[in-house]
C-alpha cells in the first residue's frame, strides 16, 4: 500500500485559503495605500496653481523669502516649497470716533460715539468729532511684513494727527466753518507719516462725519449760537443788498446835483458876464451924457422897485405934475424913434 504524500502537502494550502466574504488585511492595506497616494497626488496637484482676482495681489515666498508679487491671473508654483499669500487691494473704510454695527442697528441707533471722539480745541472747549478714513494697500509686501498690524498703526497715526490738528482751531470753527480745512490738513499729515513708515498702506480720503459739543445742554447752546450767526448773516446780506440798491441811486442823484450845479454855475457866470457888459455899456453912455443917464437909471430903478404904483415926479417949484408913466413912455418912444433913425 502506497501513500500519496502530495495530498498532505496540498492540505495546508487549502486550509490557508479564505472563503469569500471574509476580511483580508493585506488587500485592505494595499487599497489604503493607493487611496492615500491618490489623495497626496491630488493635494500636490491642487497646490501647483493659484488664482488671483482683479481686486487682489499675491506675494509669493519660498523658504520664507519673498521672491515675487503677482497681479490678477492664474499662476503655477512649486508645491510645498512655494507659498502665495493673497492681499486685498480694494478701498476699505475705517471709522474713528464712532462705531457702526449691522445695517439694522445702524438704522435703529445710528452711530455710537467712542471715547476717542472727544477732543480739546484751542479755546479749551471739548468737542465730539467723528472721522471716516478710506485706505487701500499700496505695497503688499510691506503690508504683510513691515508691521504686525498695519491697520492698527494707521488708526493710531490718524488719531494723533487728528488731535494735533483739531487743537489748532476754536470750537466754533470746528463745528461750523473749518471742517474742510481740518480734513485737508489731517489727510496731508497722515499721508506724510505713512510714507515715512512704509507699512504698505495708502490713505485715499478723510472726511468729517459729524462734529458737536459733548453734552445736550451745550448742543442746544451751540445751536442757538448757530441760529444767531445765521440771523446775523441774513441781516448782513440784506444790508448789503440795500446798500447795492441805494448806492447807485445815490451816486446817480449826486451826479445829477453836480451837473445841475455846473449848469447853474455856467448860467450865473454868463449872467454875471452879461451884467458886466451891460454895466460897461451904461458907463460908456454915462461918460457921454451923465445927467441923462442918471435920470434914466433912476426912472428904471423906480419902475423895477414899484411896478404897480403910479408915480408923479415934480421939481417942487412948478404947478404942473408930470406923471412918471407918461414920461417913461415918452422916453421909450423917443429911444425907439432914435433907434429907428439910426438904422
Amino acid at each position: 500500500m502506497q501513500f500519496d504524500f502530495n495530498v498532505f502537502k496540498r492540505r495546508p494550502h487549502v486550509v490557508n485559503e479564505q472563503k469569500p466574504g471574509k476580511f483580508n488585511p493585506k488587500r485592505f492595506r494595499n487599497i489604503s495605500l493607493i487611496v492615500i497616494g491618490v489623495v497626496v497626488l491630488l493635494a500636490l496637484a491642487s497646490g501647483c496653481y493659484y488664482n488671483i482676482s482683479e481686486q487682489q495681489q499675491a506675494v509669493v515666498t519660498m523658504f520664507g523669502r519673498v521672491i515675487d508679487t503677482k497681479s490678477a491671473g492664474l499662476y503655477f508654483k512649486i508645491p510645498v516649497l512655494q507659498h502665495a499669500q493673497l492681499v486685498d487691494t480694494t478701498t476699505h473704510g475705517m471709522p474713528i470716533g464712532y462705531t457702526t454695527s449691522s445695517a439694522e442697528e445702524r438704522e435703529a441707533m445710528g452711530t455710537v460715539s467712542t471715547p476717542e471722539a472727544s477732543m480739546i480745541t484751542s479755546d479749551f472747549n471739548f468737542v465730539d468729532i467723528d472721522f471716516y478714513l478710506e485706505w487701500r494697500v499700496s505695497d503688499p509686501v510691506a503690508f504683510l511684513y513691515a508691521s504686525e498690524d498695519p491697520e492698527t498703526v494707521l488708526r493710531n497715526v490718524a488719531q494723533a494727527n487728528i488731535r494735533s490738528t483739531v487743537v489748532k482751531y476754536s470750537v466754533d470753527d470746528v463745528i461750523t466753518t473749518a471742517k474742510s480745512q481740518i480734513q485737508s490738513e489731517v489727510r496731508d499729515s497722515v499721508m506724510e507719516d505713512l510714507a515715512e513708515m512704509n507699512i504698505g498702506l495708502q490713505l485715499v480720503n478723510v472726511s468729517i462725519q459729524d462734529a458737536e459739543p459733548p453734552t445736550d445742554d451745550v448742543i442746544v447752546a451751540f445751536k442757538a449760537v448757530e441760529t444767531a450767526k445765521q440771523g446775523a448773516d441774513t441781516a448782513i446780506n440784506n444790508a448789503k443788498k440795500y446798500q447795492s440798491e441805494k448806492i447807485p441811486a445815490a451816486e446817480a442823484e449826486a451826479d445829477r446835483i453836480l451837473q445841475q450845479a455846473e449848469a447853474e454855475k455856467a448860467s450865473r457866470i454868463a449872467e454875471a458876464e452879461g451884467q458886466v457888459e451891460r454895466f460897461n455899456r451904461l458907463y460908456e453912455e454915462y461918460a457921454k451924457y451923465p445927467l441923462i443917464t442918471r435920470q434914466r437909471l433912476f426912472y428904471e430903478t423906480l419902475e423895477e422897485v414899484t411896478p404897480d404904483l403910479k408915480i408923479i415926479i415934480t421939481d417942487g417949484g412948478t404947478q404942473t405934475m408930470l406923471p412918471l408913466e407918461s414920461f417913461t413912455n415918452q422916453a421909450e418912444q423917443t429911444d425907439q424913434t432914435e433907434g429907428g433913425d439910426g438904422e
